[in-house]
């Protein structure tokens, strides 16, 4: 019975997302029970294809990448596949009416990293967009449980928190990221001459982001709203001891919440969210 796979599918997500974040993991779970599972197949295929582009060293990731894509799409049409992530990825997109367009802008963010290594500021825009805002709308399509008028009306400010999360990435991994990748994704910044001034202003961008995506989470489902909120404030935090380091230790180690304090922030969150304080 297919029912029997699909579950060891769903399963599979749900590893993959534990394996790979802590964090989102804990606010998947505060999410509504049905949401569960098609986010964590949304987490599944994005981290899948993130790590081809940024792991497989030693193998030929261009074809790793485009035989992945290739059976992403397979899967959708055929509305099954053996590979159980794109199994689980295909029921949430034939299921929640997820636009192939988003797909496919994602995926041509995942191309972008096999070849850029430096960003101008078209590039950065570009790759925000399919890497974060997209991941942000397949996500969206779940919470308003495909409710067009609802999606259309939550799209921006879902656009901005997921580029707020991934701008924080870019600087929490900046040290991995050009180090050992060759990236820079910031574009028209020198990382050999990255400062206070520099810094202040990439943070002023995420700030804005990070305000518009919040006036999104206040207007999303109550069922939903929890889990996304517990997202917000783990990067929130992040965010804060980012900008409390010096320049320099951005560049030299990658900055981390501790387990414990992940703890408080979610039962921090909690309170908030059941006292209406959001």
């Amino acid at each position: 019975m297919k029912d029997l796979f699909d579950s060891l599918s769903h399963e599979m997500s749900v590893l993959t997302t534990r394996k790979y974040s802590t964090s989102f993991s804990t606010g998947i779970a505060f999410l509504h029970k049905d949401m569960q599972r098609p986010i964590h197949a949304i987490y599944g295929f994005v981290r899948f294809a993130d790590e081809i582009v940024d792991s497989f060293h030693g193998f030929d990731k261009a074809a790793l990448l485009s035989d992945f894509k290739k059976e992403t799409y397979k899967a959708i049409d055929q509305r099954i596949s053996l590979n159980p992530i794109l199994n689980s990825f295909q029921w949430v997109v034939n299921n929640y009416q997820v636009p192939l367009e988003l797909v496919e802008t994602f995926l041509q963010s995942m191309e972008m990293d096999l070849e850029l290594k430096e960003y101008d500021k078209k590039g950065y825009d570009t790759y925000i967009l399919g890497s974060a805002e997209v991941v942000g709308l397949m996500c969206l399509r779940v919470f308003v449980r495909g409710n067009e008028e609802e999606y259309q009306r939550l799209k921006a400010p879902a656009m901005k928190l997921g580029s707020a999360f991934q701008k924080i990435n870019f600087l929490r991994d900046l040290k991995a990221d050009y180090h050992e990748l060759g990236r820079t994704y910031f574009p028209g910044i020198d990382l050999r001459e990255f400062n206070s001034v520099v810094k202040k202003e990439i943070e002023a961008d995420i700030e804005a982001d990070f305000a518009a995506g919040y006036e999104g989470i206040k207007q999303l489902p109550k069922d939903a709203r929890f889990g996304v909120y517990v997202a917000y404030i783990y990067y929130f935090k992040l965010f804060q001891k980012i900008k409390g380091s010096k320049p320099e230790v951005i560049l030299q180690e990658r900055v981390r919440i501790t387990n414990n304090k992940k703890y408080s922030l979610f039962l921090f969150s909690y309170l908030r969210h059941n006292l209406n304080l959001l």
